[in-house]
């Protein structure tokens, strides 16, 4: 390798590892149309995810944010679903592809293969970089085998395909995690000793914890559970605590967004922004971010199997 190009092979290395990727995975979040009377998104109250009209093109946000719909179909008959759309995404392929089908639920033993394979988590640990769920679990999680485990979510085969920690509700006691439902209500609920937690501390906790990481997930699914409930209302209520949530993480990390630090949201199929309808929707998925090189990353991504492939070609110092 000549003198010129290894000096900009390193520079683009340490660029690559340099970056910081936070990756909000909500459940159930389509790009609907602009209208209050069935898209909750325009009749919440707030702005983060009030999505504009406008095909294709990549659109402006508040918070000096990016936002551009994405596909969730993949060319693959059907509606989107939970199994195959969370695969693809964790995964960087084309899940409904392989399986010849949209498949709903938890993966099957295809999927999980195909997570533990090509997990954007132990893509990233591969590399040397610092990966996390940030989401806890609660205790009954570590009664089970890890044969028992692979049989749950994307994100916890995800995780334990790059053989990760969880973390644990002392974890959220102590301010270092964020529960799936993040204010703490389920919790107590379920008769834990818990603290209520407002969605602004939740958002900036996750901030902080990101600040000692290279990669952060994190997974919200209220969202698609207010969708298939056909409460409108209650969908608008998702809606204000996640707006809150991004807020306060956008706002947490607000000098970091310019030093290297990006924030995405996406998801992996639309609901919640149809109220006449308890299912899934054929909308397009919003790829929202904000911080370190958010436009040029929108505009390089156009499908849900492209979002972890350029997540880790950034770390890899391809994506600058």
């Amino acid at each position: 390798m000549g003198g010129s190009l290894a000096i900009l092979w390193i520079s683009r290395l340490i660029g690559g590892m340099n970056k910081r990727t936070i990756l909000v995975f909500i459940d159930g979040l389509g790009w609907g149309k602009p209208d209050p009377a069935v898209n909750p998104q325009f009749a919440y109250g707030g702005d983060v995810f009030r999505l504009p009209a406008g095909g294709d093109a990549l659109q402006g946000m508040p918070h000096g944010g990016w936002a551009r719909p994405i596909d969730a179909v993949l060319g693959v008959d059907g509606v989107p679903q939970s199994a195959t759309g969370q695969t693809t995404l964790l995964a960087g392929v084309n899940a409904q592809q392989i399986l010849g089908k949209h498949l709903t639920g938890f993966p099957n033993e295809i999927l999980r293969e195909v997570l533990l394979e090509k997990s954007i988590l132990k893509r990233l640990t591969d590399l040397g970089l610092k990966a996390r769920f940030l989401n806890a679990f609660r205790p009954r999680f570590w009664e089970l085998t890890r044969e028992r485990q692979l049989t749950l979510s994307a994100t916890t085969v995800a995780t334990l395909a790059a053989n990760l920690p969880f973390f644990t509700l002392d974890d959220v006691r102590a301010g270092r995690s964020i529960y799936q439902e993040f204010t703490n209500a389920e919790l107590m609920a379920r008769g834990f000793d818990m603290e209520p937690m407002a969605p602004a501390e939740a958002g900036r906790i996750l901030g902080r914890a990101a600040r000692d990481l290279d990669f952060t997930l994190y997974e919200y699914f209220q969202s698609d559970k207010a969708g298939h409930s056909g409460d409108i209302d209650r969908s608008r209520a998702e809606l204000v605590k996640l707006d809150s949530f991004m807020t306060a993480l956008l706002e947490e990390l607000s000098e970091d967004l310019g030093d290297g630090t990006l924030v995405l949201v996406t998801s992996d199929h639309g609901n919640l922004e149809d109220a006449t309808t308890r299912r899934h929707t054929l909308n397009p998925i919003p790829l929202m971010g904000w911080g370190d090189g958010a436009r040029e990353f929108l505009t390089a991504v156009t499908r849900l199997d492209g979002v972890s492939p350029a997540i880790v070609a950034r770390h890899q110092g391809r994506a600058d």
